[in-house]
């Protein structure tokens, strides 16, 4: 009797809450299910922007893109701002140029009154930022140049968005270098998450920008998106670049120098298809995220020189000709792209069919960028530093018709001519800067005590010219650099001067570290 009151107990109360909790979880997940879809749908919506900022518009990959919105979506109103440096031209916005809804403004991102202007009079909503300085040769010349243009630039941009508060999308354009070098035998590329391991200083500005962007989307709740791109080719190219330097180079029967042993792997998407990317991104990107604009079809310099020769029936033997590498050179760049492959693109244009499009723009458009000559060198360094007297290009080409061998043996003299200084040449000489500041002037007692030769330097760290004045000046084997802001009496000075503050202590160190390195 008690087992079945104990029995019909347990089945009339406790066996319906049971199913009552039961019901309750299963209900709870479903609709914890429901929010997450609801938040993922709307997360994964397209995107619509209304005004869009477009910055390095009239440079190559940028003027593609904005070509390629202006054409698809003309009820998107269009501002590019570009500064026409000597890699960009308004003739790559031809096309769109009489379209209604493309408005061009020549400034520079650097220019916080201009950017702020731009963003309330406009109204924009939405800015695709390409401005940068890429050519990983310049970088190695004046690499000053790059941090001022891909760093600070990036800032500015930045925080005119801060203080507007109107963007709705931040697409900031970086690039696959941002990685660093990829392992021979890796099959597997980087993917979104990798470790930013930058290797020359050109990617190291790009990987600083970032993570400037990354800050203010994280502090700011700056809506924020990022690309890292694989190399791009095609019509319109400034030819400083690899493919573009090669068809030229090949048009006009000139050797076509190749870093190293050529044996480095990288890998190449057409313009068309990389605007179209972008396209993607802008409308289906998710806020917060970075995106791999990539293929997996790898191609080493050597190859991609041999089938330029191919195409115009050059023998590769006579016109290949192997120059000095870069001081480094990274010999693998190789993405994983699947991500953005997941939001609808794909690469559409084989190798061979975009190579022979971008051969026959080149030769139905040979003056196209004026006399390049000096873009053709095998390292164009001296293109874009400002106060540097300009070399003979046309002479400095032909040199590259003289044998590997007899430029080889050049430098072994150089070197054999330093081992045999005179004894009585001093070991050290030391060119100061920062005399009027306590450390500096210490430095100046320590030589005059131990009798080492010195002098204090003259030119001002912002001023490259002057810099360099001094190193031919001085002839120095060692330079100390003592001079920097530290505060006028005190730290709190540099706080309400900080771009005084910025120019000494940062722009003027590099400056001076590139002079001398140069």
């Amino acid at each position: 009797m008690a087992t079945r009151s104990l029995f019909c107990f347990v089945f009339s109360n406790v066996i319906p809450q049971l199913v009552l909790v039961r019901v309750l979880m299963i209900s709870l997940c479903l609709l914890a299910y429901y929010n997450r879809s609801q938040n993922y749908q709307t997360r994964m919506a397209t995107y619509e922007p209304k005004n869009i900022l477009i910055t390095g518009a009239a440079g190559f990959i940028a003027s593609h893109v904005t070509n390629c919105l202006v054409r698809n979506y003309p009820h998107y109103k269009i501002v590019v701002l570009d500064k026409l440096d000597y890699c960009s031209s308004l003739k790559n916005l031809n096309p769109s140029r009489a379209s209604p809804n493309l408005k061009f403004v020549k400034g520079d991102i650097a220019s916080a009154d201009l950017v702020n202007h731009l963003l309330v009079t406009e109204s924009i909503d939405t800015i695709m930022h390409f401005v940068a300085q890429t050519h990983v040769d310049n970088s190695f010349g004046n690499s000053f140049e790059f941090t001022k243009n891909n760093i600070y630039g990036t800032h500015v941009l930045l925080e005119a968005c801060k203080v507007t508060g109107q963007i709705r999308r931040f697409i900031h354009v970086s690039t696959d270098e941002v990685y660093g070098e990829t392992d021979e035998d890796a099959v597997v590329g980087n993917h979104e998450a990798s470790q930013l391991l930058p290797t020359n200083p050109y990617s190291a500005t790009k990987a600083g920008a970032e993570m400037l962007v990354m800050a203010y989307g994280r502090s700011y709740g700056l809506p924020v998106i990022t690309t890292r791109g694989n190399n791009v080719y095609g019509p319109n190219q400034f030819p400083e670049k690899l493919i573009p330097k090669f068809i030229l180079l090949a048009m006009r029967g000139l050797p076509l120098p190749i870093h190293g042993d050529g044996s480095n792997v990288r890998s190449y998407l057409y313009c068309e298809d990389v605007a179209e990317a972008f396209e993607v991104v802008l409308h289906k990107g998710e806020v917060g995220h970075v995106y791999n604009i990539g293929t997996v079809k790898e191609r080493r310099v050597i190859d991609v020189a041999k089938d330029i020769c191919r195409l115009f029936g050059l023998d590769t033997e006579k016109v290949i000709m192997f120059v000095e590498n870069r001081p480094f050179n990274d010999q693998r760049y190789f993405l994983d792209d699947q991500k953005l492959k997941r939001l609808g693109w794909a690469e559409r244009t084989p190798w061979e069919e975009g190579l022979k499009k971008t051969i026959e723009w080149y030769t139905t458009n040979p003056d196209y960028w004026g006399d390049v000559t000096g873009a053709l060198l095998p390292h164009p360094r001296m293109l874009m530093i400002p106060g540097v007297e300009r070399h003979n290009w046309t002479e400095d080409i032909k040199s590259l018709t003289s044998s590997p061998a007899e430029a080889s043996t050049t430098a072994p003299a150089t070197s054999a001519k330093r081992t045999t200084a005179a004894p009585q040449k001093p070991l050290y000489k030391f060119l100061i800067y920062g005399r009027t500041g306590w450390i500096g002037g210490l430095l100046g007692k320590i030589c005059d005590k131990q009798g080492i030769p010195y002098e204090y330097g003259k030119g001002r760290l912002e001023e490259r010219s002057q810099l360099l004045e001094d190193i031919r000046n001085v002839k120095p084997t060692q330079v100390f650099n003592a001079a920097g802001v530290t505060g006028r009496p005190n730290v709190d000075w540099c706080e309400t001067h900080k771009q005084d503050t910025i120019r000494t202590n940062v722009v003027g160190i590099l400056n001076l570290a590139d002079v001398c390195r140069e």
